[in-house]
C-alpha cells in the first residue's frame, strides 16, 4: 500500500470536482432507481421524471461550476482531463438528456411504460457519455462506452409489447457488441505499438514517424479497428446498418437521445484520438466513411415512407457532413465539428420529440401519410417540425445552416475542393426528401383518423428550449464557435 500510494497519490478533493457530472447523474440514477419499487405504478411517473430532471438539471449546473478554470486538469492518475473542450461536450449531453426526460414525461403514460428502469438508464447512460468527453485513456474511455452502450441497448428495446422493439435491442446488441471487441482489439495493438493506452503518451511515441513513411504497422491497424468500434457508434458507413432497424423499433425520445448524445460523445473521443494521438492513416479513413455516409444515407433516405427511419437515414448523412470536419484537422475541423455536434442535437431532439407525441400508443402513426394535413389540425405542431427540418436542410436563419457552412469551409480551407463537392450534392438530394415530408403536412388532405392531442406542458417546455437553440446558434452562432475555437487552442 505505501508503494501504490508514493507513485499514485490518492485523489483528493479536485480530482472529484473533475468528474462531479458525472457523480451528480450516478447518484439520482441511483435515487430513482431506489426511490422506484415503494411507488404506486400510477404515481410513479411524475415523481421519478422529476427526480430525474433534477438530476439532468444538477448535472448540467455542476459542468458550469467545473468550467472554471481553477478546476481544469487531470484527475485520478491522469485518465481524465477537464478543459473547455470537455466542458462543452459535457453541456450538449447535460442538455440533451434533459429535454429527453421532459419529451418523456407524456410518451410514458401514453405508451403505458413502468418509468423507474427508463429514467434511471437515461441518466446511468449520460454518466458514461460524460466519462468519454473527458477521458484522456484509452482503457477509460472503453469503460465508459460501455457504460453508454448497455444503457441504450436496454432503452431500445422498452416498447416490451412491440416485438419490432426487441428486435431492435437484440440486433443493437448483437452488432454493438462486435463492434466493441473491434474497438477494444484496437486499444491492444495500439498498446503494443507505443506501450501505453494514454492518448498523450500514444501522441508522443506516434509523433516521432512523422513525415517518415514508416511507422509502427500496428498502429495503423490499431487506428482503423478502434474507427470501426467508434464508426458504429456514430452511425457512419459502412457500419451503419444497424441504425434504420433500431430507430424504428425504439420508442422515440430514445431515438432522439441514442442519435445525439452518444454520438457527440464519440465524437469528442475521434477528435481527442485523431488530433491528439496524431493518428497515423486517418485521412483516407475519414475521407471513405464520409463521403459513404453522406451519399447512402441521402440516397436510401429518398424512398423511405416512415419518418423514423428517414430521420435513421438522415442521420447517417449527418454523420458524414460531421466526419468532413475531420478532414481538416487541426485548421477550423474541430470547432465546426463542436458547433456541428450542438446543432445536430437541438433540432434532432426537437424533430423527434414531435414525432413521439404524434406517434400516438404502440407509435401507430409514424408513416408520411399520417402528417398529411398536421399544418391545418395542428398549425403550432407544423411549424416547429417544418422549422426542425428546414435546420437539418441548412436554410438561413437555423443552426444546421452555420453548421454546414463551417464544416463546408473547412474542408475548403483543407483544399479538399472535390470533397466539398461531394458534399454540397447531397445536401441538394437530401432537401428532396425534408421538403418532402413538409409538402405532405401543409398540401395534402388531413386524415380524420389520426388523433390530435394538446401539446402537455413537459413536452412545450422541451420544444421550445429545443426551437430556441435551433434558432439562436442559426443568428447568434459567434459565441458558441468562439468558445469551440478557443478549446481546440487549449487542446493543443
Amino acid at each position: 500500500m505505501g508503494v501504490f500510494e508514493a507513485t499514485h497519490p490518492l485523489p483528493g478533493a479536485a480530482d472529484y470536482v473533475r468528474i462531479l457530472p458525472e457523480l451528480v447523474l450516478s447518484v439520482f440514477g441511483m435515487l430513482v432507481m431506489l426511490i422506484d419499487p415503494v411507488l404506486d405504478e400510477r404515481r410513479s411517473q411524475p415523481v421519478l421524471a422529476g427526480i430525474a430532471f433534477l438530476g439532468a438539471a444538477g448535472a448540467l449546473l455542476s459542468t458550469l461550476y467545473q468550467a472554471q478554470t481553477r478546476f481544469w486538469g487531470f484527475a485520478f492518475w491522469e485518465m481524465v482531463k477537464v478543459d473547455a473542450f470537455s466542458v462543452f461536450f459535457h453541456v450538449v449531453v447535460a442538455a440533451v438528456t434533459a429535454l429527453i426526460i421532459l419529451s418523456s414525461f407524456e410518451y410514458m403514460e401514453v405508451q403505458q411504460i413502468r418509468a423507474g428502469e427508463y429514467y434511471g438508464l437515461l441518466l446511468f447512460g449520460a454518466v458514461g457519455m460524460d466519462l468519454m468527453s473527458s477521458a484522456v485513456e484509452l482503457v477509460l474511455i472503453f469503460i465508459a462506452l460501455e457504460i453508454s452502450s448497455i444503457s441504450t441497448y436496454i432503452l431500445a428495446g422498452f416498447r416490451r409489447r412491440a416485438a419490432i422493439s426487441a428486435e431492435s435491442s437484440v440486433k443493437y446488441f448483437l452488432l454493438g457488441s462486435f463492434a466493441t471487441a473491434f474497438f477494444l482489439y484496437g486499444v491492444a495493438l495500439l498498446f503494443g505499438a507505443t506501450g501505453s493506452t494514454s492518448i498523450e503518451r500514444i501522441g508522443q511515441t506516434l509523433g516521432l514517424y512523422m513525415g517518415s513513411a514508416r511507422g509502427p504497422i500496428l498502429a495503423y491497424v490499431g487506428i482503423a479497428l478502434l474507427f470501426v468500434g467508434l464508426g458504429f457508434k456514430v452511425a457512419a458507413a459502412p457500419f451503419h446498418v444497424w441504425t434504420p432497424d433500431v430507430y424504428e423499433g425504439a420508442p422515440s425520445p430514445v431515438v432522439g437521445f441514442m442519435s445525439t448524445a452518444p454520438k457527440a460523445a464519440v465524437f469528442a473521443v475521434l477528435i481527442r484520438v485523431l488530433f491528439q494521438a496524431q493518428a497515423p492513416g486517418r485521412t483516407w479513413l475519414i475521407w471513405v466513411a464520409a463521403a459513404l455516409s453522406m451519399t447512402i444515407g441521402n440516397i436510401a433516405a429518398l424512398v423511405q415512407d416512415n419518418i423514423k427511419r428517414l430521420l435513421a437515414y438522415s442521420s447517417i448523412a449527418h454523420a458524414g457532413y460531421l466526419l468532413m470536419a475531420f478532414a481538416g484537422l487541426p485548421g477550423n475541423g474541430i470547432p465546426a465539428a463542436m458547433f456541428y455536434t450542438a446543432a445536430y442535437a437541438a433540432m434532432n431532439v426537437g424533430a423527434f420529440a414531435v414525432i413521439g407525441h404524434l406517434a400516438s400508443a404502440d407509435e401507430r402513426y409514424v408513416t408520411l401519410e399520417d402528417y398529411a394535413g398536421l399544418g391545418r389540425r395542428s398549425p403550432t405542431l407544423a411549424a416547429i417540425l417544418t422549422i426542425f427540418l428546414l435546420s437539418l436542410i441548412g436554410i438561413p436563419i437555423t443552426g444546421g445552416f452555420f453548421a454546414k457552412f463551417y464544416v463546408f469551409s473547412a474542408t475548403l480551407q483543407a483544399n479538399l475542393v472535390g470533397f466539398t463537392i461531394i458534399a454540397v450534392l447531397n445536401s441538394a438530394v437530401a432537401a428532396y426528401y425534408y421538403l418532402r415530408v413538409i409538402v405532405v403536412m401543409y398540401m395534402r388532405e388531413p386524415r380524420e383518423h389520426v388523433p390530435i392531442t394538446p401539446i402537455p406542458s413537459g413536452l412545450g417546455l422541451a420544444l421550445g428550449i429545443s426551437l430556441a437553440a435551433t434558432i439562436y446558434l442559426g443568428i447568434l452562432p459567434g459565441r458558441v464557435l468562439e468558445y469551440a475555437h478557443r478549446s481546440v487552442n487549449l487542446l493543443r
